[in-house]
């Protein structure tokens, strides 16, 4: 038996087959980095407006306080990270959303923005200026949104219309 070792081009073929199994391996990670990121993506849930009681506790966190309104609806202050969620439920589903950072500073516009699409208003949601408020309206006509002040704090306030008790 010969020795292919010795054979000429033998060498390069070597070489190169190294090379296109590195570069293959380094193709099927960053693929697999790839498709872990839409995954990932696609199962994050953000909770939106008539979501129920589970779904927003598993997003918005600890719950700070819990109250039972005049009108039957109830209301839960949640904790997370450096947002207060204060959410109105009427029949089990949230019909009001607040959101606040928990220093009491303005949320960004691009908080302002995320909050928004997760609620349906889409990207091309613009504010109307009324004094120091921002008013915001989704596009089906079934819920606002008021940037303002609420409990001496910037907030954005997101609400369904004509909701019934």
């Amino acid at each position: 038996m010969r020795d292919a070792s010795n054979t000429p081009g033998f060498s390069f073929y070597t070489r190169t087959c190294e090379s296109l199994r590195s570069a293959g391996m380094r193709v099927v990670k960053q693929l697999l980095v790839f498709v872990l990121a839409i995954f990932t993506t696609l199962t994050c849930s953000w909770a939106s407006l008539g979501d129920n009681y589970e779904k927003l506790e598993d997003s918005y966190g600890s719950i700070g306080e819990r109250r039972l309104r005049d009108d039957g609806t109830v209301s839960i202050l949640y904790h997370k990270d450096r947002y207060l969620y204060l959410v109105i439920f009427g029949d089990g589903h949230s019909i009001s959303e607040t959101y606040f950072h928990t220093n009491g500073t303005d949320l960004s516009e691009k908080e302002i923005s995320r909050f928004l699409k997760t609620n349906g208003f889409g990207a091309t949601s613009t504010p109307t200026n009324a004094g120091k408020e921002w008013h915001f309206r989704r596009n089906d006509g079934k819920a606002e949104a008021i940037y303002g002040t609420v409990r001496d704090r910037p907030a954005l306030t997101v609400r369904v219309h004509h909701w019934k008790t």
